[in-house]
């Protein structure tokens, strides 16, 4: 395993982000990452606390930090867009929190993750893909979404980015705070709606173990740089890796 291995060869990669450096005012968080997302992959980013996890993923979607380096999605680089424009390239961010609208009902929040698209049959139908991919929501679809547990807040905030009908999802901690039943439910949806859509997938998560066995490549960050990086089934076998985050 290698400390440069990529997630696939040139051309396989929807993302690309190479000597990517990153800073909050002057405090320096990234330092010089690269990784990469495979088309239709999904790539784990494991690391302790403070490791900059959060940080890459709001590098990417140009939220709330001054960066350096390349990010290319799709071919394109996409250093310097303002975050809409990202978004509008179909780069959905599922930060930590949720981010839920909660004076809003759970309808009305997945109505404003297709705020982008024209208004139509197809957004109402991609509104009852989400009542099936997410049952539970449908029984609230009139309820203020803060009423909600957190896990359905969890549920409404990753169904609200995929309303923006994305090619790349970005997920921070998505199980973090939840229930196990409702972790499992909500990392069956991730695996189901990259099997059947082909959908990337880049999910920054606590859980080592969990995100090891969705994940198809992964990344270990420590201190804002790439420590380890290869195959998921390799990292699960790295006694580094079963050391720090697997307790094994």
């Amino acid at each position: 395993m290698s400390r440069t291995a990529t997630a696939g060869q040139a051309g396989d990669n929807l993302l690309e982000v190479r000597g990517l450096s990153a800073t909050y005012q002057a405090t320096a968080v990234l330092k010089s990452v690269d990784i990469d997302v495979a088309r239709g992959g999904i790539t784990a980013l494991l690391g302790a606390n403070g490791a900059g996890k959060t940080t890459l993923l709001r590098a990417i979607s140009h939220a709330l930090v001054k960066t350096q380096g390349s990010i290319r999605f799709d071919g394109q680089p996409i250093e310097g867009l303002p975050s809409d424009a990202v978004a509008r390239l179909g780069i959905a961010h599922v930060p930590d929190g949720r981010g839920t609208f909660t004076q809003l009902t759970v309808e009305e929040n997945l109505l404003v993750g297709a705020i982008t698209r024209p208004r139509g049959g197809e957004v109402r139908r991609d509104i009852e893909r989400m009542y099936a991919l997410f049952p539970r929501l449908a029984d609230y679809r009139g309820k203020p979404a803060g009423l909600l547990s957190g896990g359905e807040q969890q549920m409404v905030a990753i169904a609200r980015a995929l309303m923006l009908r994305p090619r790349l999802l970005m997920l921070d901690e998505p199980s973090f705070g939840l229930a196990p039943l409702v972790v499992r439910q909500i990392f069956e949806v991730l695996g189901q709606i990259n099997r059947e859509g082909g959908l990337s997938i880049l999910v920054v998560e606590q859980n080592a173990r969990l995100a090891l066995d969705l994940a198809r490549h992964a990344y270990v960050l420590e201190a804002g740089r790439v420590a380890i990086s290869g195959p998921a089934a390799s990292l699960r076998s790295d006694p580094r890796v079963k050391k720090a985050y697997l307790g094994i």
